[in-house]
């Protein structure tokens, strides 16, 4: 655990996480789980074994006994997202009593990104770097005349909480952020997630990869094994995966259809009907109408 204890890690261009403080190891997950199920955990021998159940079963009040408290710089935007996550201690740098950090996240000519065609709230392909470059351009202007309006009206005596309204969103702010090992998981889950926003995914892949993993390696492989590289199933996908590996393509095809999985469009079908089909194709087979639109 002193490994990491104050380990500083730069995120984006100018973000970084650091380890303040711990609290609790791998042993106190365990220890936890044997106090509360008492004589019954006596047969569990092995300590691994017991985190991968808890995991596995989603037992969480075990994995709440372990803290940790990071110091994060992060750009106002994507901090809007992680602040979403009402399960930590936040205490945040106060614009009102002091002057915004000097200092915005930039995105270079290669980094703009398209809007999903399939998800609303999310991004595509890169866009071409010819237009990244203009991008980039008038987002360095647009970045040194806020910082230079904002500027202004404190010198002329603007009150701090008043010349901050006009600041971007990709100012950078700070926050001690504090949260139980349950929730952190929960947080990783998400953020770690491919269709989460890449900034605030790059974040969560330090915490995960380079802070959590040296701090409970146990947990965190269950975690990765259960949790990240795990596919949860709902029943109508149960039923769906069971017809298809009995050859019964009509009848998986019918159940769709009844779920309303294809909708009014030509070749069109919902989202849910798309996670499924990924789903497939990570279990290495295709959905029966996927086959039929060939």
């Amino acid at each position: 655990m002193e490994s990491i204890r104050d380990l500083k890690i730069d995120v984006l261009d100018d973000g970084f996480v650091r380890v303040v403080d711990m609290m609790g190891d791998d042993s106190s997950v365990v220890q936890a789980a044997r106090i509360s199920y008492g004589k019954g955990t006596k047969k569990v021998s092995e300590d691994r074994g017991l985190i991968r159940y808890l995991m596995r079963h989603r037992h969480s009040t075990p994995f709440e006994m372990c803290e940790i408290k990071l110091h994060v710089r992060v750009p106002m935007d994507c901090w809007r997202q992680w602040i979403r996550h009402r399960t930590a201690n936040v205490n945040e740098y106060s614009t009102r009593y002091s002057e915004a950090i000097d200092s915005a996240r930039s995105t270079s000519a290669g980094e703009w990104r398209s809007q999903s065609t399939t998800n609303r709230q999310g991004s595509e392909e890169y866009l071409p770097k010819s237009v990244g470059e203009v991008l980039s351009h008038d987002e360095s202007e647009l970045h040194d005349k806020i910082r230079e309006t904002y500027q202004s009206r404190l010198r002329e005596g603007v009150a701090r909480e008043q010349a901050r309204k006009d600041l971007s969103l990709s100012t950078y702010t700070e926050a001690y952020w504090k949260i139980d090992l349950h929730n952190l998981f929960h947080f990783l889950s998400l953020r770690m997630d491919s269709h989460a926003q890449s900034e605030i995914r790059e974040y969560a892949n330090v915490i995960g990869n380079a802070i959590v993993a040296e701090w409970v390696p146990i947990c965190w492989e269950a975690f990765c094994d259960y949790r990240l590289g795990g596919i949860q199933l709902s029943r109508l996908e149960v039923d769906l995966i069971r017809k298809i590996s009995q050859g019964e393509t009509s009848l998986a095809i019918e159940a769709a259809l009844e779920a309303g999985w294809f909708l009014s469009e030509p070749n069109k079908r919902s989202r849910e009907c798309l996670e499924f089909e990924s789903k497939a194709s990570m279990l290495g087979f295709k959905a029966p109408w996927a086959k039929e639109e060939q």
